[in-house]
């Protein structure tokens, strides 16, 4: 037989790799982030992350949100309506209190125009932050607080609101809307929700 003719096993593609879902933030989690991005004055991170959390957007339209996406003029709106980069679908979503004061802080800050897009990259490359740079500042803000940053990732903002508000009203249908999802199995699927569902009601109940 040829040489030539004998393939050499491929490695699987995620061999020595970890796989699955990004753990969502816990809401001491959140906290203790967000208290470190105020203490240290970091005003683009304190809006990045706030806004990350509450749109639940992904990273592909998080980076790429203009300052006309979430502001009227320079004063950031109480809701937003965005096309999602991913599925061409408009998504909206809320800008609470904390995260309309750090955006503001920030467009001031930086003296953004409507037009100009939300987060600047520092590359002249690149006309705003890449996903690849968004994803570093995620694993620098969970090894400040001392989590593992291979447990976590951008997915974890997008998933962090959407599973807190699961958990606390059980209503699949409103996440649904929040995440965009056309199917509530995608969302299911999404919040591994039958998992952690079946595991706290083992939890609570006594054999």
């Amino acid at each position: 037989m040829d040489a030539s003719t004998i393939s050499t096993p491929r490695s699987p593609w995620n061999k020595d790799k970890l796989v699955g879902q990004k753990r969502p933030f816990k809401l001491k989690e959140i906290w203790a982030i967000r208290t470190r991005l105020q203490l240290s004055c970091r005003t683009r991170d304190l809006a990045l992350f706030n806004l990350g959390i509450d749109s639940k957007l992904r990273a592909c339209g998080l980076v790429k949100l203009r300052v006309r996406d979430v502001a009227n003029g320079d004063r950031p709106a109480a809701r937003a309506n965005v096309i999602q980069q991913k599925t061409g679908r408009p998504v909206q979503f809320e800008l609470t209190e904390p995260t309309r004061l750090a955006v503001s802080g920030w467009i001031h800050s930086a003296h953004l125009r409507p037009e100009d897009f939300l987060f600047p990259s520092r590359v002249h490359s690149s006309p705003h932050l890449g996903t690849r740079q968004y994803a570093r500042i995620v694993d620098g803000w969970v090894e400040e607080i001392g989590l593992d940053s291979a447990d976590y990732g951008t997915h974890s903002m997008r998933r962090t609101k959407a599973s807190l508000v699961y958990r606390r009203t059980r209503n699949l249908r409103a996440v649904q809307l929040l995440l965009g999802h056309t199917k509530l199995e995608s969302t299911v699927r999404y919040l591994g929700i039958e998992v952690e569902d079946a595991l706290e009601m083992a939890e609570q109940t006594e054999a």
